[in-house]
């Protein structure tokens, strides 16, 4: 039988890269990871990983008993949190996944906000993009994925969402502007994620031209100090400039530009009881009437200068 500490060992190895991400990730030193792998491939028979110049890489096999070891250790995590689920809302875990805006903005307050009413349940909150989000939610590593979209007809066939936000997105300059995205056709632009960059190109093209994208960036505040440094101009939701507003920027609404934030599961109703109060939080503190919610669908102000 595979020992399952060894397999968690494999699976940090091929999801990290490296024997170093791999202990940093697990908090074990480097060289009790590469006793771990040497002891997995004792164990199996097989040859798991082999020496590139100063680090590793998987062989097949390795890479296909960590494919196996992904799910069968998701599975493992979720059985765990839903066993936890059966002794109550005073101990146990819940484990959410959300993009960096999210995190920046409702999350902590919906973690705060079931703290406050479930002491003993522990969150624990990871940063992921929705794609990534959505893998870990259907390997059973995180029990509710927060993520957006740009279409709201759009649906996963085995994911189930809950719409939390409609948020709408501003275009962001050095200089006031009108929200009229035609009037910058000729100037620079600066792109964010693949989705994003995508919606962007969407709506230039529904304005009547392509943009000339200068600089691609996941981060926002580095979107925002490229805008303020006169490098370019953009259009970022408004989440992001309520995580973080950089004062020397200048933003408006556009028009008929939103994402759509939700809530996502995976597996069959009902929810265990551990990850509907999770959503229940989540929507409490997205609620456009509610005292948390009703900051988050417009900018942050700018300081003054």
């Amino acid at each position: 039988m595979l020992d399952v500490s060894r397999l968690r060992v494999l699976v940090a190895v091929a999801r990290t890269g490296s024997v170093t991400a791999a202990a940093k990730e697990l908090h074990y030193s480097q060289p009790s990871v590469s006793h771990h792998l040497a002891r997995l491939e004792a164990e199996t028979g097989a040859k798991l990983v082999q020496r590139v110049g100063r680090g590793i890489r998987l062989t097949d096999a390795g890479r296909t008993l960590a494919e196996r070891g992904a799910e069968i250790l998701g599975r493992l995590d979720a059985a765990e949190a839903e066993l936890s689920a059966h002794v109550g809302l005073d101990q146990g875990r819940v484990r959410l996944a959300a993009f960096p805006s999210a995190l920046g903005t409702f999350v902590p307050r919906a973690a705060s906000l079931l703290a406050e009413r479930h002491p003993g349940l522990r969150v624990s909150l990871t940063e992921a993009e929705p794609p990534e989000a959505v893998r870990m939610l259907r390997a059973g590593y995180v029990d509710v994925a927060v993520i957006f979209r740009y279409d709201p007809g759009a649906e996963e066939d085995d994911v189930r969402t809950w719409r939390l936000l409609d948020e709408p997105s501003h275009l962001v300059t050095a200089e006031a502007a009108e929200p009229d995205l035609a009037a910058y056709a000729d100037a620079e632009w600066i792109a964010g994620c693949d989705r994003c960059r995508l919606h962007l190109l969407e709506m230039c093209e529904r304005a009547g031209f392509s943009p000339r994208i200068s600089f691609t960036t996941d981060d926002f505040v580095a979107v925002q100090a490229l805008v303020a440094a006169g490098l370019g101009v953009t259009a970022l939701p408004a989440l992001t400039l309520r995580a973080a507003r950089n004062p020397d920027v200048c933003t408006v609404a556009l028009p008929g530009s939103t994402r759509y934030v939700l809530a996502a599961t995976y597996g069959e109703p009902p929810e265990p009881p551990a990850t509907a109060a999770l959503l229940d939080a989540l929507r409490e503190t997205t609620a456009p009437a509610g005292t948390a919610g009703a900051d988050l669908l417009s900018p942050a102000p700018s300081p003054a200068r």
